[in-house]
């Protein structure tokens, strides 16, 4: 019963890293046009379609490379949950997935710091 639960915790720690890489490719294939329901939207991402297709290429290249990153150390990451009791095994998986997420949300800083060095606050690109 443990080793399931194990696999159960596998599956959902393996993805988050599973969606960065699938977005990621998505973001660097077709960006699309400035839209409020999906991408990386941000009020400087969507001054212009040239600093949304810039964003998303920016964005996509780093969840592409951190999805690649994060998907076997996730798993080496969970071997040691193997001899908890189940409720170990569910806290060490639930911190994984915490520094998961700050490691996804941390790409905003860069993607941000790099429109702000390319873009004005209207989207047009600095010379």
């Amino acid at each position: 019963m443990r080793v399931f639960f194990w696999l159960f915790l596998l599956v959902m720690l393996l993805l988050l890293p599973g969606i960065m890489l699938f977005f990621g490719n998505e973001f660097l294939c077709r960006p699309g046009s400035i839209n409020g329901g999906y991408g990386y939207r941000t009020k400087r991402s969507m001054a212009s379609q040239e600093a949304w297709d810039f964003a998303h290429h920016t964005c996509g290249k780093l969840w592409k490379k951190l999805g690649r990153w994060m998907l076997p150390l996730s798993f080496v990451a969970m071997l040691p949950a193997l001899g908890f009791s189940m409720e170990g095994m569910g806290i060490w998986c639930l911190g994984l997935m915490g520094i998961q997420l700050i490691v996804m949300l941390g790409t905003i800083v860069p993607v941000e710091r790099a429109l702000k060095q390319n873009f004005d606050q209207w989207g047009r690109r600095l010379q």
